[in-house]
């Protein structure tokens, strides 16, 4: 899934404590920064919330 990040998301994000990122999925292999479901992480991996970026979800993400 993709979102467009503005103003109120990221306001939201830091407020709530939004964690989306690969480093936050209990499906991460910290030792080689890899999805352990062998999914492509590139874009999820070191996505940042500002605005005007585009954030792409892993619809595997579970919070470890």
């Amino acid at each position: 899934m993709k979102t467009l990040v503005d103003g109120r998301l990221c306001a939201e994000a830091t407020s709530f404590g939004f964690r989306f990122t690969c480093v936050d999925c209990a499906h991460f292999s910290a030792d080689d920064e890899r999805c352990a479901n062998e999914y492509p992480n590139l874009i999820h991996l070191r996505a940042r919330c500002e605005p005007g970026a585009v954030l792409e979800f892993c619809k595997e993400f579970e919070l470890c």
